[in-house]
């Protein structure tokens, strides 16, 4: 097709990038260790991992994880919020061989055990603070090996020794669990110091993530990310930064910051593995909801690569401390996951001198598709221009490319682009056309340079702080209360979050409260899927065949919702 759009590029990036340059991400990583050694990799509360001893402590977890008896393609779970044990977990499982499946430490039991059961996975590392959520549902899965890392086992005997204690005596924040044969992380380092890694010839068609997404039908799907998806979606990035990065005076290390978690895929290929691959300082942000912390965390440290959401950016424009640090150092703030809002990048502008650059993408393409140029002076309101490598469609809904500003799907053909849904051929065929585009499910608009505006959603799914909610699952939920007779779940505007859950329910029992339906829903969905307002109605809108039409109430005006949390 013609890529129109190439003219409009900035000076300096390419029109192709080369993903076969690496034979996995396996072999990226390894020469990233090799080539800076020496270099800080990852920092996270006071304690810094050189890249030699991510290379060291990855090859001996890959080994024990071998010496388990885990063979190539085998499943593991992570499920840990960005910690020291993050990247080297990473780096391990994917040297062994496996792949891995990326877990949000906050999901509830149900959840959890959906994900594991789905992947088939055979292994998990979990941090201790969520191991009582895998106690409860281990039995009904396939795992078979449990290794629990503590907020304290990298930082040092005597820090280590401190930190645990805070947190599981003074916070409280590891409630208790029992696991039979259960592993501590640095008991299994200690051991596997002992054991011989049997190096995995992987190529790009091994499965690196199982990277899991909601689904219309309110199942989470797992997208199948191939080593060269991954691969090509790290030197797509670094081929788009790169005018900017070179700015940075030779001989300075590039500083991320990784406050976006490790177990989303934006984080992960932006910056776990484009920063290793550039030879990076990642700081690891544990906690971004912890703003004051967060701030102080920025303060030691001179910033070049800032990725977030909305809602992070404009979290830190609220408090005090955050306008007192030295912007100086940004070269790029990137803004996706979810619409960065036009007054929340004004204020960014206005106080750090440097533009959100936003962009735009989706688990299913590893994750990024289109951005913004580099060097944009101010918020465009679009999501940019699809990257190196990459095509971009606007189809009707026949499948036909529409006219230059005319709304129609967003379409996606590219390395990036996922293998399929684990396990869901009949999925997998719904977004996939027979010339190889992804059908995103999102409304655009494109203009005759190529720059793609983002309209509306042709699937129903709520984007809260750019985590995906699919209405599905929550009414599933909720309907299994006794008292519900019927439920619909609808996203509405939210200045905090972007959008909020809302349900519309017709009560079976007419004494249930809201606070009653808050509460089962704190059981079942982890925080960012629970409703934030409901409203109790005599009767839902129907079609003729008694589909409920949730369009029909997003569209109608607000009213006075009986609850809001």
């Amino acid at each position: 097709m013609d890529r129109f759009w190439l003219k409009w590029y900035q000076e300096g990036v390419p029109a192709e990038i080369d993903w076969t340059q690496y034979r996995s991400l396996t072999h990226l990583l390894e020469e990233s260790f090799r080539k800076y050694a020496e270099r800080p990799a990852y920092a996270c509360m006071g304690k810094t991992l050189t890249y030699a001893e991510v290379d060291r402590m990855s090859q001996q977890m890959a080994a024990w994880l071998q010496n388990r008896g885990l063979k190539q393609g085998a499943r593991v779970a992570i499920m840990m919020p960005n910690v020291l044990q993050y990247p080297v977990a990473m780096a391990a499982v994917l040297r062994a061989g496996c792949t891995i499946v990326n877990v949000n430490p906050l999901y509830t039991p149900r959840e959890l055990q959906h994900q594991l059961v789905d992947s088939g996975a055979e292994a998990i590392v979990v941090l201790e603070n969520f191991a009582h959520t895998l106690e409860q549902v281990i039995a009904h899965t396939s795992v078979k090996h449990v290794v629990v890392a503590s907020m304290g086992d990298l930082l040092g005997t005597l820090k280590g020794a401190v930190v645990n204690f805070v947190v599981r005596n003074v916070k409280k924040m590891v409630p208790r669990y029992e696991i039979a044969g259960a592993v501590g992380f640095n008991k299994m380092l200690a051991d596997a110091a002992r054991m011989k890694l049997t190096p995995v010839r992987l190529g790009h068609d091994d499965i690196a993530f199982l990277q899991y997404t909601g689904g219309t039908t309110g199942i989470s799907k797992g997208a199948v990310l191939l080593h060269r998806n991954v691969i090509a979606n790290v030197l797509q990035n670094e081929a788009w930064l790169k005018p900017t990065m070179s700015k940075q005076p030779e001989g300075q290390q590039l500083q991320f910051v990784c406050a976006l978690p490790l177990y989303h895929i934006y984080a992960l290929t932006i910056c776990a593995l484009m920063g290793q691959r550039t030879g990076g300082l990642n700081l690891l942000i544990p906690n971004p909801r912890d703003i004051p912390g967060f701030v102080k965390e920025l303060s030691k440290y001179r910033i070049n690569i800032f990725p977030a959401v909305n809602t992070l950016y404009n979290g830190l424009l609220h408090n005090p401390d955050f306008a007192k640090l030295d912007f100086s150092s940004f070269l790029v703030c990137n803004g996706g996951g979810m619409a960065v809002q036009k007054a929340v990048a004004d204020k960014w502008l206005a106080m750090t001198g440097t533009p959100i650059v936003e962009g735009y993408g989706l688990s299913e393409t590893s994750p990024v598709v289109t951005a913004n140029r580099c060097d944009i002076k101010e918020f465009t309101g679009t999501i940019g221009l699809p990257l190196p490598s990459t095509e971009v469609e606007i189809l009707d809904d026949d499948g036909n490319v529409v006219p230059f500003g005319q709304a129609g799907e967003i379409a996606v053909r590219g390395p990036q682009v996922m293998a399929g849904y684990w396990q869901r051929d009949d999925e997998t065929a719904k977004v996939m056309t027979p010339d190889g585009f992804f059908k995103t499910g999102d409304i655009g608009v494109m203009d005759q340079r190529g720059y793609t505006r983002i309209v509306d959603r042709k699937k129903d799914m709520i984007l809260v702080s750019g985590f995906n909610v699919y209405p599905n699952e929550v009414e599933e939920v909720v309907a299994a209360h006794p008292g519900v007779f019927e439920v619909a779940c609808v996203g509405v505007p939210d200045e905090h979050s972007g959008e909020a859950v809302k349900l519309y329910v017709v009560r079976r029992d007419p004494n249930l409260t809201a606070e009653e339906l808050m509460a089962w829903c704190k059981q079942e969905l982890t925080g960012y899927k629970r409703p934030k307002h409901i409203e109790f109605r005599d009767a839902l809108p129907k079609t003729n065949v008694g589909k409920i039409l949730r369009r029909e109430l997003r569209d109608e005006k607000p009213a006075v919702p009986a609850a809001s949390h």
